[in-house]
């Protein structure tokens, strides 16, 4: 028997919102004496730049009772992402890390403080499936599988409602084998739910470790014999190119900008291919969308101040052309 859905959100996502101290001097992080309070998070990030291109967004997350935690709820509603399934923790306080000023054509190092955060004791509840049943898409990120067993099973869970429902699922593995005791625990768990999603965003290291292939139609095809329908493989300064089951192969080459932090790009990224899919393009499309904001979340020092709204994102495609490749 169907059941009537209430498509209150376009996308529901989950993950861990930390504080983020950015460094205003080069150097080492100790030896830095001021830096810029902002916040960082994977999900967080995609969420921003959704809500910028105009969807609606909800966000499941726990945060602690601390000025961190504060911050974070602030700056959620501060964006118009819906804060109806945020918690607050009494005792585990909100996660922090601290990025450093990277010297020219180099990444940022980020160091984290999160082994006892809040966000740690997320899990699934009847409430948790109530909010995602509300949502026409469900974007999850390999993150909250780094979490442990509470956050694992909050994603299974919004696999399976989606499922019910009939809302369709993004994956972005984003790896972070520094969270992970074991880096085979860590491709088992990741592709447990990748090969559950019916987009897999994958960067091309990533789709190295995960898949053992070395190609990004190798890494496409090893996601898409497992049943999932779109595979979108990031290749940084090479651009990007989408596998479809249905045979379709779009290619995006980069955009010519001038990167200031690269930390985001990838968010950025899963941001714009999610607003092409939910603006109804077909998936030819979607990759130059994505690799547009993609490009942009790097020209400015911070995770999402980058990120563009639609009249930017427009501006931005008129007077930028893809370099070739």
């Amino acid at each position: 028997m169907s059941t009537t859905v209430q498509r209150d959100f376009d996308v529901v996502t989950f993950g861990e919102i930390m504080a983020m101290f950015v460094a205003e001097e080069s150097g080492p992080l100790s030896r830095v004496d001021h830096f810029v309070r902002r916040l960082a998070g994977a999900e967080f990030n995609v969420a921003v730049g959704l809500r910028r291109l105009d969807h609606s967004v909800g966000f499941v997350t726990r945060l602690g009772t601390d000025p961190f935690g504060e911050f974070a709820l602030q700056q959620l509603e501060a964006n118009g992402i819906d804060v109806g399934e945020v918690d607050l923790h009494a005792i585990e306080p909100t996660g922090f890390q601290l990025k450093n000023r990277p010297g020219e054509d180099e990444d940022p190092l980020v160091v984290y403080f999160r082994s006892h955060s809040a966000a740690r004791t997320l899990a699934p509840t009847d409430a948790t499936a109530a909010y995602v049943r509300r949502a026409g898409h469900v974007h999850l990120t390999g993150i909250p599988l780094a979490l442990g067993a509470g956050p694992r099973d909050l994603a299974a869970q919004a696999v399976d409602v989606a499922r019910e429902t009939g809302a369709t699922v993004s994956f972005d593995p984003n790896l972070r084998p520094s969270l992970w005791a074991d880096s085979d625990d860590m491709v088992r768990t990741i592709n447990t739910i990748a090969v559950q999603a019916d987009w897999v965003l994958p960067g091309m290291s990533e789709g190295r470790i995960l898949t053992g292939e070395t190609t990004p139609a190798g890494i496409a095809r090893w996601y898409l014999d497992r049943g999932v329908t779109v595979v979108a493989v990031k290749a940084g300064s090479r651009g990007a190119e989408l596998f479809a089951a249905d045979g379709t192969h779009a290619s995006c080459p980069p955009f010519a900008v001038s990167v200031v932090d690269t930390v985001g790009a990838g968010d950025g990224f899963s941001a714009g291919l999610l607003s092409a899919a939910l603006d109804g393009l077909p998936p030819a499309e979607w990759v130059y969308r994505a690799g547009a904001v993609g490009a942009l979340a790097t020209t400015s020092r911070g995770d999402q101040e980058g990120l563009p709204d639609r009249a930017g994102l427009a501006t931005f495609l008129e007077a930028h052309a893809p370099t070739s490749v």
